[in-house]
């Protein structure tokens, strides 16, 4: 499945590059009619980051999300700052059909494991962010800047006794370069947790890209900044690889 994205920072459709707020783009476009047209163009799922909030929650753009989300008929998940229950719930109230969660389910997975069993697996996407060292997956917080000194394994045990179904893991080191996603991370993980529906994100720049990737095993891939610079459209990447 293709999931489209888009990140926010002040209204405005950006991406950073590596996760640096320093090194940001933005695009001259409105995000509501990019997201109409990504659904127009076969969307069934679209994937929103508030960077605002991601920043701090205070800064949450609750009311634009909240605009966007109404005016659309595909699904939608956001991430971006869930630090507490309230930013679920605000998010959820938004009309999110899924809440994309990262730092907290490294720091607290006890306390995000608690969630899964109160809203449903349906409801939450774990974001696992990875620096490859060596060849160990090991799991980033805070916007990337800091190494939680814990393996993506590690979680996994814990996440899945409570029905974890959804994750978007991100290979750092791929995001925002256009050098192309790393298939064998997400075969791999494919292979070993198989009831996971896995999210690929990060290094997409072609329809080659996507190709490789329809045969991963993964369940979808996020694709953010090749489309914003036209390098292929929504439909031709679903006619790579058609929705389930």
């Amino acid at each position: 499945m293709i999931i489209p994205a888009i990140d926010l920072i002040h209204g405005q459709v950006v991406r950073l590059y590596q996760g640096d707020y320093q090194q940001a783009t933005a695009f001259t476009i409105d995000p509501l009619s990019q997201l109409l047209s990504y659904q127009a163009q076969g969307a069934k799922w679209l994937h929103l980051v508030d960077l605002d909030g991601a920043k701090h929650p205070d800064n949450r753009q609750s009311a634009l999300l909240a605009s966007l989300v109404s005016q659309l008929n595909c699904q939608v998940q956001v991430g971006g700052g869930v630090r507490c229950e309230q930013d679920l719930h605000t998010l959820l109230e938004c009309g999110s059909d899924r809440v994309v969660i990262g730092s907290l389910a490294v720091q607290q997975p006890k306390l995000v494991c608690q969630w899964l069993d109160t809203y449903g697996s349906h409801a939450i996407c774990l974001a696992l962010d990875i620096n490859i060292i060596d060849g160990k997956k090991s799991l980033a917080v805070a916007g990337w800047q800091q190494d939680a000194g814990i393996a993506l394994e590690s979680l996994m045990a814990e996440f899945l006794s409570h029905g974890l179904s959804h994750a978007l893991v991100t290979d750092i080191s791929r995001d925002g370069t256009m050098t192309g996603p790393n298939v064998s991370l997400y075969q791999e993980l494919a292979e070993h947790y198989p009831s996971v529906h896995w999210q690929g994100s990060g290094g997409v720049a072609s329809l080659e890209d996507i190709e490789a990737m329809r045969n991963s095993g993964a369940a979808g891939i996020i694709v953010g900044k090749a489309l914003l610079e036209e390098r292929f459209s929504v439909k031709e990447a679903i006619a790579c690889w058609p929705n389930a």
